[in-house]
């Protein structure tokens, strides 16, 4: 990296994303990691929002340790990969950054592969971890997230980070006083798409990642017919019933009930596993909850890696006993 990271200079330069009109959360989670890098390497931190109506976003994107806040009008609100790959790279030859942050999305892989490829910039995809210690570092799952690489990129003056999404805090929205500037681009034509219509998927009572409290089971519960069972226990703390993997491929739980990396990635308050033994790809997708409580018969299980709380023993003897308490106390 540039030796402008040590000596103060540079820019780390987040692009916000938007949907239905709406700020995702996403975006102030690479807030806090712009400001993490920043501080460490002596650097400001803009954040760009793209948009037909961007300027309304300023406010909320203004979190302390931005320094400014770039709005960019589009053609259109929403989403469209030429117009944002345009913009992108404007922006990156206007503001100079010496890296570029955008969330690992289905919006954002539209777009930044090729403004990477482009600009010749360094470049890595959902990158779990960003540091500076001298130079610039992205921590990114390997061989299907059984392993952790940490890449370098010695040789750019700026890399484009894709990344995933519920690694970082959610910045506080407003909290800042930043500078806004609107920054005018030639964004006309650029469209080769026209956005038709939003189709909402079926998919489930629930939406996990917004529980503050998950009882999720996996292989351990051993039969179907058990389910019900955990989830009105699930119900009796107040809680969301998920699950791993093998429990939706075998059609005992839905698709929207799954976490993990082929499911989705969530953040709750308490995580309580029963019966998981913590698949790489599992642990993917709930290691950064802020309490993880683990109960599985094998000593040995990986979820004991992550877990703040543990206990080796028969699920179905805990379960059993939390129940007995319950009864007592109500």
């Amino acid at each position: 990296m540039s030796n402008g990271w040590v000596d103060g200079g540079g820019a780390v330069l987040v692009i916000a994303e938007t949907r239905r009109g709406e700020l995702r959360d996403v975006s102030l989670e690479l807030v806090s990691a712009a400001r993490e890098v920043a501080q460490a390497a002596g650097a400001t931190v803009a954040v760009a929002v793209i948009g037909a109506d961007s300027a309304k976003f300023a406010q909320a994107l203004g979190a302390e340790g931005v320094d400014q806040v770039l709005t960019v009008s589009a053609p259109s609100d929403n989403f469209e990969a030429h117009v944002w790959q345009r913009a992108v790279t404007a922006l990156i030859e206007s503001e100079q950054p010496r890296l570029v942050l955008v969330g690992h999305t289905i919006d954002s892989l539209g777009f930044a592969p090729a403004v990477a490829a482009r600009q010749g910039l360094g470049f890595a995809t959902d990158v779990v971890k960003v540091s500076f210690d001298g130079g610039l570092r992205a921590r990114r799952g390997a061989y299907g997230d059984k392993l952790q690489a940490e890449v370098e990129f010695p040789d750019h003056d700026c890399t484009l980070l894709t990344v995933r999404a519920g690694m970082y805090p959610v910045a506080a929205a407003g909290s800042g006083s930043p500078a806004v500037r609107a920054v005018e681009l030639d964004l006309a034509g650029a469209a080769r798409t026209e956005h038709v219509e939003f189709r909402d998927v079926a998919g489930g009572d629930v939406d996990i990642t917004k529980a503050e409290f998950l009882l999720s089971i996996g292989r351990g519960v051993e039969d179907k017919d058990e389910v019900p069972r955990f989830q009105e226990l699930a119900d009796q703390f107040g809680a969301t019933l998920s699950s791993s993997r093998p429990l939706v491929d075998a059609g005992w739980m839905p698709s929207s009930r799954q976490v993990g990396q082929s499911g989705k990635t969530v953040k709750p308050r308490v995580y309580l596993a029963l019966g998981i033994s913590g698949a790489v790809q599992h642990l993917a997708g709930m290691r950064t909850a802020d309490t993880i409580i683990a109960v599985n018969t094998d000593p040995e299980a990986p979820i004991f890696g992550v877990a703040h709380f543990g206990a080796v023993a028969d699920l179905f003897e805990v379960v059993d006993g939390i129940e007995k308490a319950l009864e007592q106390a109500s």
